[in-house]
């Protein structure tokens, strides 16, 4: 039983730390609190889940479930959570009790494009041009130099769900219509150079520690590669993601660990795309790449423990493995892939997520690829991806 109150910081190993959400970034955070002294308690309702696999406690109910927040709360001493749609009334509960980071309110914007755009613009930083379609008036209202865009549903949609590409009004209101007339956000599409994030912790006193900026390449909406070296994009864009995300942090008074997504346009300049109030996947890269990942500063954020800044001391390549590698071209029995030779290649460190059951756009583990120098690991990642039946990653992808 949990004996700490909310608020009696610093948290030290040998408490427990709960984490709202059992996949990935819910494993790999467990594995990182483990590994400094803590005990680790998730809540998730599937009873398989990759981080209650790992965990010394997993509590299997629904995430609005008061009886397993009471369980949860009882066990951890304070709690994060893995995803951002877990509800955000279920953080304020907790956080009567708990010290929860991050904090319902920026859950709850983080959940709603409409709200996060809002945000955005507050802290002045430039988004692309955009329309909230929430009435078929605001549809009618939308002006003709937003198109071509992008209609995205203002909530629940991730990896490219609940995205629509339009090119013209009749276009933009099948669209629409298709959604059910949920509320959406337009998008102008923009000429877009290439695509970055940067992952920062903040912790409660406002102290903010970030990683470099990644450069991200996507196929078909969910990420496939992430490069980090320090000649990955020019350092005024790179000083300038770097800028906008702690404003955005600052502006939400944000504790833990925070994810911005920004688009760089051909003209130099940058917009942001989303943020995500976790961990993110552009940023597996740090636990090989860095002193310090992005996991153990989730931990250090959550448990007030001071924040170190990280150093990333080899260039570093992300693959990102989903489930179709299992399946061969026509094939519907999954095939272990050959890991035996990818794990032959120097600096290859693979990661897989405990998932059973291999399904095709299914994320079930990442490789990371480090080396002395980048090209060395650029011809590593040529290689894994070979074997693996990956799309070639060549450096037009990358540069």
């Amino acid at each position: 039983m949990s004996s700490s109150k909310n608020g009696d910081l610093p948290i030290l190993p040998g408490a427990t730390l709960g984490v709202l959400g059992g996949g990935q970034l819910g494993r790999m955070f467990a594995h990182a609190a483990q590994r400094m002294g803590y005990f680790t308690a998730v809540l998730d309702p599937d009873t398989d889940s990759p981080a209650g696999r790992v965990s010394h406690h997993h509590i299997h109910t629904d995430y609005d479930d008061v009886d397993g927040l009471a369980r949860l709360a009882g066990l951890a001493d304070a709690v994060t959570t893995e995803f951002e749609n877990v509800p955000a009334p279920s953080l304020e509960h907790l956080a009567v009790a708990r010290p929860v980071s991050p904090g319902a309110s920026a859950i709850a914007i983080a959940q709603d494009r409409i709200a996060e755009k809002a945000h955005f613009t507050r802290c002045g930083v430039p988004c692309a041009p955009y329309a909230v379609i929430e009435t078929a008036a605001q549809l009618a209202a939308v002006e003709d130099s937003l198109l071509p865009g992008i209609l995205k549903t203002a909530r629940l949609g991730y990896d490219g769900k609940g995205q629509q590409r339009v090119k013209t009004r009749a276009e933009l209101v099948d669209a629409w219509q298709a959604t059910g007339c949920v509320p959406c956000v337009l998008e102008k599409m923009l000429p877009l150079e290439f695509e970055c994030s940067v992952i920062l912790a903040r912790s409660r006193d406002g102290q903010i520690v970030h990683f470099p900026p990644q450069r991200n390449l996507h196929r078909d909406g969910i990420l496939a590669i992430t490069e980090v070296h320090p000649q990955n994009m020019p350092k005024t864009v790179a000083q300038g993601a770097v800028n906008s995300a702690k404003s955005i942090a600052n502006g939400l008074g944000y504790v833990g660990v925070l994810c911005v997504e920004f688009f760089a346009l051909a003209d130099g300049s940058l917009v942001v795309n989303e943020m995500a109030p976790r961990p993110h996947n552009s940023g597996h890269y740090t636990m090989e790449a860095c002193d310090v990942s992005q996991f153990e500063l989730q931990v250090r954020t959550l448990a007030g423990l001071p924040l170190a800044a990280p150093r990333q001391h080899s260039p570093a390549i992300m693959l990102n493995l989903l489930g179709d590698l299992w399946f061969t071209e026509g094939g519907d029995k999954p095939v272990s892939p050959r890991w035996s030779e990818v794990l032959a290649l120097p600096g290859v460190h693979l990661h897989l997520y405990g998932k059973i059951d291999p399904r095709r756009g299914r994320k079930m583990g990442h490789l990371t690829l480090t080396g002395a120098t980048l090209e060395a690991v650029r011809a590593t990642a040529s290689q894994a991806a070979l074997l693996l039946g990956l799309p070639a990653v060549t450096t037009a992808d990358l540069a």
